[in-house]
């Protein structure tokens, strides 16, 4: 993959651009944190250099400065709500964060439930983190929110919320996803604040859609197609282009609640510090892009990818016609098709010429390695073992793993596991592999060659059970796959 990000760069520049916003507010700055602090594999694939942690390296260093609110909805607590990507509750995933920034020395302030209401669950895991020592506060549903100002900005408003005391410059406010109330929990403790004489402001970091960015660029295109599902629209922020003379790109939802936001503020302070949405953002992104062609490249890619899980979710049901209409639009906005994923057409020919599932892996060397369904294994595992082999130098008629042991493992998923495909999976296939490199070099040469498949495409002419999905996951491959149902 072509580098086109400098990560060392926007880790410097960004840390430094934070401090100067503290600065700008009497050293008491709330930063709304958007998108995912860590685990940002979206950014990573758009923008090739960015590490996925990045931010969170980011604000390791102002980890002296800094302490995190994390946020969560009771409403999402009640639903039970599961973020996609990692197949884990809501209530779950705050756990899982506040433990990832402790284990990496971030002072973690307390947890705030929004939009609470009475609800049975939301009292539950208040009480759960009591008894993890973890301090969690209630912040209520105001009728009218955000347009009813007068009353959001009163004591029967923001000033019901139970106050978050913090002690550092940085409050960082995050959240397991969107729609947690993160930027209501800002401005309820910037009117509390107010109210007990501490003076204190407000930022956004959110990495996308980079403001200084053209509005059709691949990359804010890309950004679209990440949150079709929210119907997201970049737009080029009216407010700044008239306060400065200068186009921008923010989008929809940022430009829509900005005239509340600026009501809101002006009854906190008495006037609003910033002239438009782009004002109030921190993101230094656009400023590190080294190489526009290879962003724009990884940018097409990913619109690709995005509309094959759309199309796949729609074959089960999962996804509307106008989020895959959405993404359609989104192909024909950047000029690409399909047809620019190489790796799709080959895996479709092989599958055509040989009438059997098939897959193909792009390598980062250029290469592509195809392979197909056998008796013995899955499109998915016999690509992994003709990469792994192409990669160790080992020549493709060699069979890594014997046919007397695959037979053994598929009588025991049929006999006693009553299970109705006998090919090894991905993960099956991995496990046999390890056994087998204790003793055969090979096997061994072959499993080593792993890491190497971070940031390969991959293309399958079926969709793909979970167990194989979640692998390739794993591994760091980027997957496609045709809204095809095996047979």
């Amino acid at each position: 993959m072509k580098i086109g990000f400098d990560n060392d760069k926007y880790i410097r520049i960004q840390s430094e651009h934070i401090k100067e916003r503290i600065a700008k507010f009497h050293g008491k700055l709330y930063l709304e944190f958007g998108g995912k602090l860590f685990d940002d594999y979206h950014a990573s694939r758009v923008l090739p250099g960015f590490q996925p942690d990045s931010k969170l390296k980011m604000l390791m260093q102002l980890r002296d400065e800094a302490e995190i609110v994390v946020v969560i909805s009771a409403v999402d607590i009640e639903k039970n709500k599961v973020r996609g990507d990692l197949g884990i509750t809501y209530d779950d995933d705050v756990l899982r964060l506040i433990n990832e920034f402790e284990s990496r020395s971030l002072k973690v302030n307390s947890v705030v439930i929004t939009h609470f209401t009475g609800q049975d669950s939301a009292k539950m895991f208040h009480d759960r983190l009591g008894r993890l020592n973890i301090k969690a506060y209630y912040h209520y549903t105001i009728e009218g929110y955000p347009h009813n100002v007068e009353l959001i900005d009163s004591d029967e408003g923001f000033g019901k919320n139970e106050y978050v005391e913090t002690t550092r410059p940085l409050v960082v406010i995050t959240a397991p996803g969107p729609g947690s109330g993160k930027m209501a929990v800002c401005l309820s403790q910037l009117y509390q604040d107010n109210t007990k004489g501490i003076k204190a402001g407000y930022a956004k970091f959110e990495t996308f859609p980079v403001w200084n960015l053209p509005l059709k660029h691949p990359v804010n295109l890309a950004y679209e197609a990440a949150t079709a599902d929210l119907n997201d629209v970049n737009m080029i922020d009216p407010f700044h282009l008239e306060a400065y003379g200068k186009t921008t790109v923010n989008y929809n939802r940022d430009i829509e609640i900005f005239p509340v936001l600026n009501a809101i503020f002006e009854g906190i302070y008495g006037y609003n510090p910033y002239k438009s949405p782009t004002d109030m953002g921190v993101n230094m992104a656009g400023f590190c892009i080294i190489d526009d062609e290879a962003c724009c490249n990884a940018s097409n890619q990913e619109i690709i990818r995005r509309y094959y899980t759309t199309l796949g979710r729609f074959a089960e049901g999962k996804a509307k016609e106008n989020e895959l209409n959405k993404l359609k639009l989104l192909m024909q906005q950047a000029k690409i098709s399909p047809a620019n994923r190489p790796i799709v057409a080959i895996a479709k020919e092989r599958a055509e010429k040989t009438g059997m599932p098939s897959a193909a892996i792009e390598l980062s060397d250029g290469t592509i390695i195809t392979s197909k369904t056998t008796s013995l294994l899955g499109a998915s595992a016999a690509l992994l073992l003709n990469a792994c082999k192409y990669l160790a130098g080992i020549e493709h008629d060699v069979k890594l793993i014997p046919a007397q042991m695959i037979e053994p493992i598929q009588n025991m998923k049929v006999c006693y596991l009553h299970g109705g495909n006998p090919r090894l999976h991905t993960d099956e296939v991995l496990v046999a592999l390890a056994m087998l490199s204790l003793s055969d070099e090979n096997c061994k040469r072959a499993l080593e060659q792993l890491p190497k498949l971070k940031g390969c495409q991959v293309h399958t002419s079926v969709m793909l059970s979970e167990v194989d999905r979640k692998i390739f996951q794993k591994l760091g491959v980027d997957l496609t796959s045709e809204p095809v149902k095996k047979k």
